[in-house]
Order: structure tokens, then C-alpha cells, then sequence
């Protein structure tokens, strides 16, 4: 949610996180598989992410984050 309207690439999640890239990738398969995460492929190995600001989910979300944020005084 810090890096919405942000690409997003799965070395740069991992250590943003500290989680190994690939428990990265396992968190991220069914966020793709709904459509939350939308995911460009730039060349043969390298993958972009990008959060999918027009699913309700993902609306709920940040609306959800952005509430949250509000009442700890983020």
C-alpha cells in the first residue's frame, strides 16, 4: 500500500519486507491469480508489479490502510 501507483519489482519487495524472494513470489501468486497485483513482464527473467487500483479489494484495502494510518498517527 506505501508503493501504490509505484512499479514494484520482487528483489525490491523482498527486501522492502526482509522476506526471501521467494516467499515474495508464493504471497504474490494469488494476489495476481485475483487481479489485486497486476504483473508486466520486462524482458525474459525480470517481473513488474503493480498494485490494481480499480479492484473493489483493492479499493477496500487501501481504504482499510489509509483509516489505519489516520488512527496510529502514520
Amino acid at each position: 500500500m506505501k508503493n501504490k501507483g509505484e512499479i514494484n519489482y520482487l528483489s525490491g519487495i523482498a527486501q522492502g519486507t526482509g522476506l526471501y524472494h521467494s516467499s515474495v513470489a508464493r504471497v504474490l501468486e494469488p494476489l495476481l491469480e485475483n487481479n489485486i497485483v497486476i504483473e508486466k513482464k520486462i524482458g525474459k527473467q525480470m517481473r513488474s508489479f503493480t498494485l490494481n487500483e480499480e479492484h473493489k479489494a483493492t479499493q477496500v484495502l487501501m481504504k482499510f490502510y489509509d483509516e489505519m494510518k489516520k488512527e496510529l498517527g502514520d
